[in-house]
């Protein structure tokens, strides 16, 4: 089969298309044909030898997320049939016309969604999901500020937050993502150009922050974060270190909590999707999320996917395709 693999680890050229084993599924997995795989982050940070996949996972072969259909099912019992439209995350390997994945962590595809957009939901809607739901409780009436809300998990932290009946702030770079996403529901747009500094309305204001961005946004989250707030720290494009004020931390009474999906155990990945199908893939069929892709590369062209992601471009997800031209 074919697959996107890392060359040596460097810049967006070490990816090249070449061919390698098909992997055999296992009495419990399923194989499928990948129509499409999402590009994240991660897989910018894999490529420049800066997040080695987890053990088991291929190291140089990017991918997190794939949409397509299952080729073969490793035995009758599991409940699913040959052709049938599949998506999931992988630790790794999703760069390729082939994966396999367990399947109690195999997620069906919603009939209003296409297998372009499908490759765009996995990674994005899974790990809001896990962020809102698991990690901070979120309730209706609380108030959210979600960080790089132009993103693909930045827009499923908005779209799930405002359909649990929550107000949302969120903050980009980039006016034109944040008049994007104030099409989408976002109620409060904040234009942040270095480090984050909350309005002084926005003090004390936010039930549930999600972060992706770390680094020197902790202490105007810990500023913005109501008494008994959460912060949910998903992602580090702003950096690994920050300086924190335990003070405001203690008087605040504030949760600060990580979260991340490649390195968890079986059983987590297995539950985890298992309460996203029951929870969130209807709200896809009725209309009341849906994923935002922004680009659509065919697979040979993942070098330029990269770069474009490296500038920060898209507003939404990045998908590559090995059906397109």
């Amino acid at each position: 089969m074919r697959a996107i693999t890392i060359s040596a680890p460097g810049g967006p050229e070490a990816l090249t298309v070449t061919e390698v084993p098909r992997p055999a599924p296992g009495s419990d997995q399923l194989l499928v044909r990948v129509h499409a795989c999402g590009v994240n982050r991660a897989d910018l940070l894999q490529r420049m030898g800066r997040y080695p996949a987890p053990p088991g996972a291929p190291q140089n072969i990017p991918g997190l997320e794939f949409a397509g259909a299952v080729e073969v099912v490793g035995r009758p019992d599991l409940g699913w049939e040959v052709g049938e439209r599949v998506m999931g995350i992988v630790a790794g390997g999703g760069y390729a016309e082939f994966v396999v994945i367990p399947a109690a962590q195999a997620l069906r595809v919603p009939e209003r969604v296409s297998l372009e957009e499908a490759a765009a939901v996995p990674e994005a809607f899974v790990t809001a999901h896990d962020a809102l739901v698991h990690r901070a409780s979120l309730r209706a009436g609380e108030r959210v500020l979600v960080h790089a809300v132009g993103s693909g998990v930045g827009l499923a932290l908005l779209q799930l937050a405002k359909v649990a009946g929550a107000t949302v702030a969120g903050s980009s770079r980039t006016t034109q993502k944040l008049e994007r996403a104030e099409a989408l529901g976002l109620d409060r747009a904040i234009l942040v150009e270095g480090p984050f500094t909350p309005p002084d309305d926005l003090c004390d204001w936010a039930d549930v922050i999600g972060d992706l961005v770390g680094g020197r946004y902790l202490p105007g989250n810990l500023m913005a974060a109501a008494p008994r707030g959460r912060i949910v720290v998903i992602g580090l494009t702003g950096g690994r270190t920050s300086e924190i004020d335990l003070g405001r931390l203690l008087v605040k009474r504030v949760t600060l909590v990580g979260t991340v999906l490649r390195t968890r155990s079986s059983e987590e990945k297995s539950a985890l999707a298992q309460s996203f199908a029951a929870t969130v893939l209807p709200l896809f069929d009725q209309r009341k999320v849906s994923p935002v892709l922004d680009r659509v590369f065919p697979a040979s062209a993942a070098s330029e996917a990269h770069r474009y992601m490296e500038e920060n471009r898209n507003f939404g997800a990045i998908v590559l395709s090995w059906q397109a031209g």
